[in-house]
């Protein structure tokens, strides 16, 4: 998401560094640790007191600070004990303790995602990021870390000892947050939406259009509409998203337990409890070495499959058939569709996990990017759901994509944790007839759970959900910026396409915190509605929000829901508190 048009102002890098290539540095320190798996030029294993890991770490950020769409993708694993460092976080950086508690690894310094390289310190490109499973306290007591991000770029499993600031003092606009606490203030600034899922903080402070939090301890006081504020008490299903463990010098994936019903974190009175996952049963995929062929042939040997950070390309779908199988992304590998394939399948199997992967389209068209279950699934697996964390798509951006959905769900009982599909309104390709992109989310499947969904920018519905029972906690959207006339997007004799679309036959559905935006740079576009919902006794939405960032005169959106709601053409914002 991005506020102003046009807002590449390359300026400084964080820090002065030395004249290092971060693969080099990072390639020699990891040869060191003979009993380390073979992860690649690009994960960074970083001992307590290495006298070089500040040089390292500096050298990655000097080439990730402004490489908003460059090749590079690096991870920062930090083994457990304290480390006096200060860690900036650039683009396609995963920074990570290897604990099996998060206060197990913990950083006396500082660690901070800045928006110093944007005009005015504009946070709403620092996409694609994130930090997991550590402890940070502060250098300095009395001084927030800060985290100004918007999408991709999540806080899993982390204690903050002291507050945190989520802008650098300029635009911010989404981000998320889970499994974590928080000891001191979270102050939300110019943060226009924000996810909170299972966690906790001693204060929050601030809130603009849409904050919603699910299974937090101390959600803030206030509600929709004097307030942009919706709590959900209590997580009704859940599983936290796997990570890498190291333990007396043995690597394992940690993969927690399904809880129901839950708040507060899954770490609260020690480690989270789960299935520990060795090491060498997963295939280690390396984009240098790896093929469509060589990983379905890992995964049909009955392999979990790992993969390190950099580009793959996959000229074939990557079929994951066997019930429980973990694929787990390190450093944000990205998975590109050669071929115009679906990417990554998933089949209508129990108990899937899949995590930390960022999947593009390319000039040849695929008819989805991830597609779980096929036509017709209909098996049951409300007691071992399929969970979907950190999954990013985008078409366009690094290099033309086209798809027609990035991601299409048949089976029932999946779970979503933080996705963001992305039809790129900047970067190569971004013009009306060349990333073209119809969907980003299609639900076909019954009892389908969203925490975090952000979806923009595609050519007709950006969600479109068909199933029964669906729940979505969280909603960010933007519509289409480019539309070059309103005859260009029209859906029949209805002027655009709503941005959230529940079938006109679904019976039940639950959706809470839904902001939709407009911003119409090259026409005087209007849609006609932001959601678009059957007026049944099961559907259920309630604090809905549409925004008319900017563009041409006489642009914007006419309803927030079907005919509720007024228009934000003339004006900036319209709420609607619930359709029940």
């Amino acid at each position: 998401m991005q506020t102003p048009r046009g807002h590449s102002d390359h300026n400084r890098p964080h820090r002065a560094t030395a004249p290092l290539v971060a693969s080099a540095i990072v390639a020699a320190a990891t040869s060191a640790l003979a009993a380390q798996p073979d992860f690649g030029p690009n994960v960074l294993v970083i001992e307590p007191g290495s006298p070089t890991a500040q040089a390292q770490i500096d050298a990655i950020f000097a080439q990730q600070e402004k490489a908003q769409f460059g090749p590079g993708r690096h991870a920062i694993l930090l083994r457990p004990g304290r480390h006096s460092l200060t860690i900036p976080v650039g683009f396609y950086t995963q920074v990570a303790g290897l604990g099996l508690h998060p206060d197990d690894t913990q950083i006396d310094g500082v660690l901070e995602s800045r928006a110093a390289w944007m005009r005015n310190r504009n946070a709403t490109c620092n996409f694609w990021r994130c930090v997991e499973n550590l402890a940070i306290a502060p250098a300095r007591a009395d001084e927030p870390i800060t985290w100004a991000v918007s999408q991709a770029s999540a806080l899993r499993r982390v204690h903050v000892k002291g507050s945190v600031n989520l802008w650098d003092g300029g635009w911010s606009s989404g981000g998320f947050l889970a499994d974590s606490v928080i000891d001191g203030t979270i102050n939300s600034g110019s943060q226009q939406q924000w996810f909170s899922r299972n966690a906790d903080w001693g204060r929050w402070q601030g809130g603009n259009w849409n904050m919603v939090f699910v299974g937090t301890s101390s959600p803030p006081q206030g509600h929709w509409p004097d307030h942009p504020y919706t709590v959900i008490d209590r997580t009704p299903l859940v599983r936290e998203k796997p990570f890498l463990v190291l333990d007396n010098d043995r690597y394992f994936v940690m993969v927690p337990d399904l809880a129901t019903d839950r708040a507060g974190v899954s770490w609260q009175g020690g480690p989270a409890s789960g299935d520990r996952i060795p090491i060498d049963r997963f295939h280690i995929a390396r984009p240098d070495r790896d093929s469509a062929a060589t990983i379905n042939a890992a995964l049909d040997a009955g392999r979990h499959l790992l993969f390190t950070p950099g580009i793959y390309s996959i000229d074939a779908p990557l079929r994951v058939t066997r019930p429980q199988t973990v694929v787990l992304g390190l450093g944000y590998p990205t998975l590109v569709a050669a071929a115009g394939n679906v990417v990554l399948s998933l089949a209508d199997v129990d108990g899937l996990k899949v995590g930390g992967l960022l999947i593009e389209a390319r000039d040849e068209v695929s008819p989805t990017l991830v597609e779980v279950g096929q036509p017709g699934s209909r098996n049951d697996h409300s007691k071992d759901p399929t969970f979907l964390h950190d999954l990013f798509c985008r078409a366009g951006g690094a290099a033309n994509g086209r798809c027609r959905a990035f991601v299409t769900i048949h089976s029932s009982h999946v779970v979503g944790d933080n996705l963001w599909l992305w039809r790129a309104d900047h970067g190569a390709g971004a013009e009306w007839d060349s990333n073209r992109n119809e969907n980003g989310l299609i639900v076909h499947g019954d009892d389908v759970t969203m925490y975090g969904l952000f979806v923009e920018h595609c050519h007709e519905y950006q969600t479109l959900w068909l199933g029964e029972r669906g729940r979505v906690y969280f909603y960010q959207s933007e519509m289409p910026y480019d539309p070059p006339s309103q005859d260009a997007w029209m859906n029949g004799p209805v002027r655009g396409y709503a941005s959230y679309k529940v079938a006109d036959h679904v019976k039940e559905h639950d959706a809470a915190g839904l902001g939709v935006y407009c911003v119409f740079w090259d026409a005087p576009i209007i849609a006609d509605r932001a959601i678009e919902a059957p007026d049944a006794p099961g559907v259920r939405l309630r604090n809905m929000i549409a925004v008319r960032l900017n563009g041409k005169p006489n642009s914007g959106i006419n309803r927030v829901l079907n005919d509720q709601g007024s228009p934000v053409i003339t004006t900036k914002i319209s709420r609607l508190l619930s359709n029940r």
